[in-house]
């Protein structure tokens, strides 16, 4: 019996044990997003992001051309700032991971969330990030300002056979610019936040099905939506394709906006093809891995020594 409770004693401080390196990788993280954001913001005030100065650029040189768009383009260029929704949305992330830990799920969610707050404070992840509202201003200069980091927009809607849903459809799906709304009969479409709703005065509504299927390439939707979105957002958005597709059967062929990637990227930073290769939400830190692959490694030398041994006493 005294075994008995001596084992279980044992058993019990070393998944604590684990608990507690787990714990301690997360309090780390959370210090070492905490300075990597506090470094991204600094980079922001002080224009040493390309894409940033370019976009308040472009956003100038628009004003200029299409006076009745100013308002948009101010909320657009926000981004440029620590005042815009990606930057703004990565600083809620990281107050809910110290202060609200329990909400994102057990404890190697949570070490999978500051891993990715570490992974998006990157300023040449960011910097890519932000050729989306770049690349909208682009869009509706009529040709004048050039795309950044994509190619053509015929080339893109071409190669891609998408629909052309206008002005600002690099955001749609990206809920730092609006969300997904049902209507009476069920059908989800984009509703864009604040001053962003001058979207809906220049273009159609996007109808969530159609765009699933048709949607065009966004730095988003293929490339930074695994470090630029909240478990909560990406729970909202695969509950959103489930619904969909219990919605309109199987027999339409309904398949999740994000199961295909698009082709569309004519220059991307080393981090973010690093992130591009990543799988999306799988919900497993770095640590947990290694540990897997450790396990896994040890295992198989301690079947590779046994099978030895056997062989030499069978000789």
């Amino acid at each position: 019996m005294k075994i008995k409770l001596i084992l279980i004693v044992c058993f019990s401080l070393l998944l604590s044990a684990c608990g507690d390196e787990r714990q301690d990788r997360i309090n780390s993280n959370i210090q070492s997003a905490d300075y990597l954001l506090d470094n991204l913001g600094n980079n922001l005030d002080n224009n040493n992001i390309r894409n940033a100065m370019l976009l308040k650029e472009y956003a100038r040189l628009l004003g200029g051309d299409k006076p009745e768009l100013k308002p948009l383009l101010a909320q657009l260029s926000r981004d440029a700032t620590r005042e815009g929704p990606t930057y703004q949305g990565l600083l809620q992330r990281l107050k809910t991971v110290r202060e609200q830990p329990q909400v994102l799920g057990d404890i190697e969610a949570q070490l999978f969330e500051t891993e990715n707050l570490i992974e998006a404070s990157d300023p040449n992840l960011f910097n890519d990030a932000l050729s989306d509202p770049l690349n909208v201003i682009a869009d509706m200069s009529d040709g004048k300002l050039a795309r950044v980091n994509a190619i053509s927009k015929q080339q893109s809607l071409n190669a891609n056979g998408a629909e052309d849903n206008g002005a600002g459809s690099q955001l749609v799906g990206n809920p730092g610019y609006g969300q997904w709304q049902s209507n009476s009969s069920g059908m989800s479409f984009w509703h864009w936040y604040g001053m962003y709703s001058m979207f809906s005065a220049i273009t159609n509504p996007v109808r969530y099905d159609r765009w699933s299927s048709r949607r065009d390439y966004s730095y988003y939707n293929d490339v930074g939506r695994n470090r630029y979105t909240s478990p909560q957002q990406a729970k909202s958005q695969n509950d959103l394709a489930k619904k969909t597709k219990k919605q309109f059967g199987n027999n339409r062929g309904f398949q999740s906006p994000y199961a295909k990637s698009k082709t569309g990227a004519s220059a991307m930073s080393s981090s973010s093809r690093q992130a591009q290769k990543s799988t999306p939400f799988a919900g497993r830190s770095s640590y947990s891995k290694a540990r897997a692959k450790s396990k896994a490694s040890s295992s198989f030398r301690s079947s590779k020594s046994t099978t030895s041994r056997g062989v030499r006493r069978g000789k």
